[in-house]
């Protein structure tokens, strides 16, 4: 792998959680298990090329064909039927994850309106994954905004292996996740 951020966990981060967390085996320690970026089309009901633009966006900025995800079932307040598209969603595992998170924290992050930092508070659930969302996917450098016909928002959730939010937030902060204080 030629990931600079790959290098960087081998190299710094891996010694610096056996240091903080007191742990010699390397295997006990919290690590990147995949990447899930997801966009919500329901408007596509109402507009039909809402799901295609989404789609060729997800692609160019993730490398990969997304995957389109159907509703479970029927709910009458919000419109939906059961089988319906409701969301695109794309898994990165390996090489193309490090080279996607490389992106979010060097480029995408930082090209954020008003951006001060991540939320970790907000951003961690009960198993220890995190999640940011993105009201607009111009942020990417991969999108011309130019080009844009349709403003979509996007959620990247990393998931970690192991369940403590605490380990997994010095795991994303060694790497280079902007939280606040």
């Amino acid at each position: 792998m030629k990931n600079l951020l790959y290098h960087k966990y081998l190299k710094e981060v891996i010694p610096a959680l056996q240091k903080e967390l007191g742990r010699k085996n390397v295997l006990s320690l919290p690590r990147l298990s995949k990447v899930v970026i997801n966009v919500g089309i329901g408007k596509s009901k109402e507009d039909a090329k809402m799901a295609e633009v989404a789609e060729s966006t997800i692609q160019r900025i993730t490398g990969q064909k997304p995957v389109f995800t159907l509703a479970k079932k029927s709910i009458s307040a919000f419109k939906v039927r059961e089988g319906m598209k409701v969301g695109l969603k794309v898994t990165l595992r390996g090489e193309r994850m490090w080279d996607f998170l490389e992106k979010l924290i060097n480029v995408a992050l930082p090209r954020v309106r008003d951006f001060r930092g991540l939320n970790p508070k907000k951003g961690f659930d009960k198993q220890g994954n995190f999640s940011v969302g993105f009201k607009e996917h111009l942020v990417f450098p991969e999108i011309k905004s130019d080009e844009v016909e349709k403003i979509h928002g996007l959620e990247v959730a990393v998931a970690m292996s192991t369940t403590k939010p605490e380990e997994n937030r010095l795991l994303l902060s060694l790497l280079g996740f902007p939280f606040l204080k």
